[in-house]
């Protein structure tokens, strides 16, 4: 079970002009989460936590 908590530590990628960074997720998160590709999502800071949920499911509250 260790190996499992390995894979999902990620690194932080600068991407783009420099200002911004991007992170990798886990390919069998997102299947089990059937994300797809350039799918719209939130990203909201609660505390010191980052929420990524689907842009479809959390405009409906």
């Amino acid at each position: 079970m260790p190996h499992k908590k390995k894979q999902n530590i990620r690194k932080l990628t600068r991407m783009g002009s420099g200002r911004s960074l991007g992170l990798t997720l886990p390919a069998d998160i997102l299947r089990d989460l059937h994300w797809r590709e350039k799918q719209k999502v939130v990203v909201k800071r609660v505390g010191k936590k980052i929420i990524v949920e689907d842009w479809k499911k959390a405009g409906k509250k």
